[in-house]
């Protein structure tokens, strides 16, 4: 591939352009809005003058609505040998393109499975696709050559091939990532109005649980319009579960003891199926959840006491698997907390103990 053509500068395009500049591709950028095409264009993801004739690749990454007509004029118009798009819903797209007649040997539905909270070209990275899977389609009329162009693309931005048909795919996201972003906006909407001296409690559960909340509602809107069906499947189920444990929840609130115990295990049945669910979410690289132990230090906020705390593990020997930061309220500090490997906790708790830091249990 030497060249490409992206339409649609926001986060997503924009990041992919960036990973096909870096790879030494002659990326031209188009979109509606001049000002985000030269936006992205001033941060090194391409030019946004035309190109001469046809690009090795169409990158479509606008809306879902408008996928499927900026598709279209982009085929009539014979602006490139391979097309494809990045929206996250794929079942919709492919079929409007084929109520409007296009060839579609030359189209392969893609997605990427990577964003952020923020959007727009600003907000856009090179690395943003890094390790994260990114669906492809393909159908049996996708042309071979199609086909490699899209996994060229993949291998540029780093991310990992994941092939699905179009509407499992959309069935799979519904459940693990639009129904979520609705529930997460649904949680944090109770804190809209809730009393101060409650939001001042709010600790990491909550941070964690609404953080996608943060998220625009404008695109989310869009993405919700273009997989409504599937979605409001998952979220019926949900609805069941929450049904339930509103019964229990009452039936242990009422002055019954004869309905307590089965009460009680309708809220359990929820919380070991939760667990159930919980543990099939990959872990680290994709592989099998691994179970490490926490080491909790007590650390300020202050510039360098995070390079410190590593530069101290390094020393250890000891790899951090993951970390989490719980920020104290009111003050100046705040609890870090060290995922290792359990036969490694007690060797790094010693270290951190011997270079001064203060540990929780």
């Amino acid at each position: 591939m030497r060249t490409a053509l992206v339409i649609g500068t926001g986060l997503i395009g924009t990041s992919a352009a960036l990973a096909l500049a870096g790879r030494g591709v002659q990326v031209h950028l188009s979109d509606h809005d001049p000002d985000r095409a030269r936006m992205a264009a001033a941060r090194g993801a391409g030019t946004e003058a035309e190109p001469e004739g046809r690009c090795d690749l169409v990158v479509v990454a606008v809306p879902p609505a408008h996928v499927a007509a900026t598709l279209a004029d982009a085929i009539g118009a014979g602006r490139g040998r391979a097309y494809l798009d990045v929206a996250s819903v794929k079942g919709g797209p492919r079929r409007e393109l084929e109520a409007l007649g296009c060839d579609l040997s030359g189209y392969l539905g893609t997605h990427p499975m990577a964003g952020r909270e923020r959007s727009g070209p600003m907000a856009a990275s090179a690395d943003l696709f890094e390790g994260r899977p990114w669906v492809l389609t393909p159908t049996r009329e996708t042309d071979t050559e199609v086909l490699n162009i899209a996994l060229e693309l993949v291998s540029h931005c780093r991310a990992v091939p994941v092939v699905m048909d179009a509407d499992a795919h959309d069935r799979a996201v519904a459940l693990v990532s639009h129904t979520p972003q609705l529930v997460s906006s649904m949680v944090a909407a109770r804190l809209a109005e809730a009393d101060e001296t409650a939001v001042r409690l709010c600790g990491q559960g909550i941070r964690d649980v609404t953080r996608i909340a943060a998220s625009d509602p404008r695109m989310w809107l869009e993405i919700l319009a273009a997989n409504p069906g599937p979605v409001a499947d998952v979220l019926a189920a949900v609805a069941a579960d929450l049904e339930g444990t509103v019964r229990a929840l009452r039936a242990l609130d009422s002055a019954d003891g004869a309905a307590d115990e089965e009460a009680a295990a309708g809220l359990e049945d929820v919380l070991r199926r939760g667990n159930t669910g919980r543990a099939r979410v990959p872990g680290k690289h994709g592989s099998a959840p691994a179970a490490y132990e926490t080491v909790t230090v007590l650390i300020g906020d202050q510039p360098g006491e995070l390079a410190r705390i590593f530069a101290d593990a390094g020393r250890a020997g000891v790899n951090i698997e993951d970390v989490r930061i719980e920020h104290a309220t009111g003050r100046q500090s705040g609890l870090i907390q060290l995922m290792v490997e359990p036969k490694a906790a007690d060797g790094l708790a010693d270290t951190l103990r011997e270079r001064g830091w203060s540990l929780r249990q």
